[in-house]
């Protein structure tokens, strides 16, 4: 990866941050609540869902910045998620704990998790994000990739949420 990879990642996590707050900040209770096509979620479960998923990333983020393992939200350690079966499980578990919350606070969550996430990523070594040796708990990934496959993740759902990308 080229030394201008942490920019390049963070400034693509950064729009996608203003693109999806665009599109979110906008939405009342009911809008957010309306089932989605195709689906049995709505766009308050995908946001839920996300926040779920964005904590084990900055639990990772934390974990570098301290020179430590992760610790991972307790809710998520006692399913293998090297399984796609794992990995059913929890988001299973992610739809039924935060279903009955309302909007605003799921969203607020996400909102202040995804700003906290570039803060901490960007006081994060750049060589240390980019070298796939420097952390065991990564099995011989950069951290960098972390960061990507939440930008992935997002665009995932975005796309399905008619969440469109520059």
């Amino acid at each position: 990866m080229s030394p201008l990879m942490k920019r390049h990642i963070l400034a693509a996590l950064r729009e996608q941050f203003e693109q999806w707050d665009a599109v979110l900040a906008r939405l009342s209770d009911g809008e957010a609540a309306a089932p989605l096509p195709s689906s049995s979620w709505t766009i308050k479960d995908v946001v839920a869902h996300l926040w779920a998923w964005q904590q084990r990333t900055i639990a990772r983020m934390e974990a570098a910045l301290a020179d430590r393992e992760p610790v991972f939200p307790q809710w998520s350690t006692d399913i293998d998620l090297a399984t796609e079966d794992g990995t059913d499980r929890l988001n299973a578990r992610i739809y039924a704990t935060h279903r009955d919350h309302s909007w605003s606070p799921v969203y607020q969550q996400w909102r202040e998790g995804f700003l906290y996430l570039l803060d901490i990523s960007e006081q994060v070594n750049e060589q240390n994000l980019l070298d796939p040796s420097r952390y065991s708990w990564l099995a011989g990934r950069p951290l960098a990739l972390i960061l990507l496959t939440t930008y992935d993740h997002h665009q995932e759902h975005g796309e399905a949420l008619g969440i469109g990308y520059s």
